[in-house]
């Protein structure tokens, strides 16, 4: 019964992946939209979606870092 929670919970924890692959586009769309609007601004732009990116993919970490501690550490 404990092997089957601790399934469940690795799994339940698994679910923000997809949020932060949402978020990713998210913010790689905007950077699309903003660009085409304006051009001129098209290097900060790009700077403050890397910045976006990279905090959306530090979720995408913990997440998988806590499925991995469910898993194998508990």
């Amino acid at each position: 019964m404990l092997e089957g929670a601790k399934l469940i919970g690795a799994g339940a924890a698994t679910i923000a992946l997809a949020g932060a692959a949402i978020g990713i586009g998210n913010v790689f769309s905007s950077l699309i939209h903003s660009v085409a609007r304006n051009p001129s601004l098209a290097k900060q732009l790009f700077g403050y979606a890397i910045l976006g990116f990279a905090l959306t993919e530090a979720i995408a970490l913990f997440a998988l870092m806590m499925a991995f501690l469910i898993l194998f550490v508990f």
